[in-house]
């Protein structure tokens, strides 16, 4: 099996077979690369080739003609033909390893008629570290289904998410009609690279979450609630946007110096906060975008939305991160 050698900008090279993915390779070889959802779903892997051949695994549908004409393609859907030099640098960042352990639920209780928030139970041996802001796979019967860990900090061997019911969701049935206290389950993780990155330059520090996808959000904010030195000089900003009042199903109470929320709703008559979505709000807040960095996590459309905005008002496409929550459907 032919083996390649992967250049990366700042001088860090892998091996990656011709079989393995470039992101799967690189992370095999403690190399952290940006990546979210392994599926060529999103964009997070986005990468460019400088030099070098690749092939797709699979059609690939997310990136535009004009990116695909300039080099670009999805890390963990495109193996080598040949050694590889790409415009990208690691992370910086040594990403814990992902494992698979058992797990039981804890407890799941009701927030609101379609958000159900679980608490798993892992075995008191598993030593389970994560970077808030990460995501496991629930793995039940062959299948797999990806969900944001709503808190910073691993404490009583205990996972909790928030889970939304979707019509025809792989695991919807499951999780609002079936599952009870005591479930035996896998979990796979900590998975994804959406998490804080602390920047001197930086001023404004903007979360954007559309429905549940404030978990990851509530998560970062908590460990910059545990870790004020991160905060020096700055100001966090919160934009969670949803459909009705219910949508809003979290209080966020933290005691930053410079923190502002503003919950964002669409559909909902009786309000008398902001009206619209979310990256639309947050472009006419008086924030200093080209000093900005930007946390998104939600539908695609809010954050392919947002990207596009804020980045006209100046934002750096450096400086904006991004989780993307993809539905996934049970088959026909």
């Amino acid at each position: 099996m032919a083996t390649h050698i992967i250049h990366l900008k700042n001088n860090k090279s892998y091996t990656c077979d011709e079989n393995t993915s470039l992101l799967k390779a690189a992370l095999d070889n403690d190399i952290s690369l940006e990546y979210s959802c392994f599926e060529a779903r999103c964009r997070s892997c986005r990468v460019k080739v400088l030099e070098g051949e690749v092939e797709n695994l699979q059609d690939e549908q997310v990136l535009t003609t004009e990116e695909k004409a300039a080099g670009y393609v999805l890390s963990c859907n495109v193996i080598p033909r040949s050694d590889i030099k790409l415009a990208v640098e690691d992370l910086g960042v040594k990403l814990p390893k992902p494992q698979v352990s058992p797990c039981k639920i804890s407890s799941i209780a009701t927030v609101t008629p379609n958000i159900v928030e679980v608490v798993l139970r892992l075995p008191p041996k598993v030593d389970f570290q994560f970077l808030a802001g990460q995501y496991v796979d629930i793995i039940r019967n062959g299948h797999k289904r990806s969900y944001s860990i709503s808190h910073s900090q691993y404490e009583g061997n205990q996972l909790k998410l928030f889970i939304r019911n979707y019509e025809g969701g792989l695991f919807s049935n499951y999780w609002f009609n079936e599952a009870k206290p005591n479930d035996l389950l896998r979990v796979e993780g900590p998975l994804g690279t959406f998490f804080y990155r602390h920047n001197e330059v930086c001023t404004d520090i903007v979360l954007l979450a559309t429905g549940t996808g404030i978990a990851p959000i509530k998560a970062i904010l908590e460990q910059l609630q545990a870790s004020p030195e991160l905060l020096v000089n700055k100001k966090v900003w919160l934009l969670w946007g949803g459909r009705k009042k219910e949508d809003l199903f979290w209080k966020p109470d933290f005691t930053f110096a410079h923190f502002e929320y503003i919950p964002v709703l669409t559909r909902e008559d009786d309000w008398q906060g902001a009206k619209g979505y979310v990256q639309e709000i947050a472009s006419a807040q008086a924030i200093s975008w080209p000093t900005a960095q930007v946390y998104a996590c939600g539908s695609e459309a809010m954050v392919q939305s947002a990207q596009e905005l804020l980045s006209k008002q100046g934002l750096k496409e450096e400086n904006f991160f991004a989780d993307v929550f993809i539905q996934a459907i049970e088959n026909k």
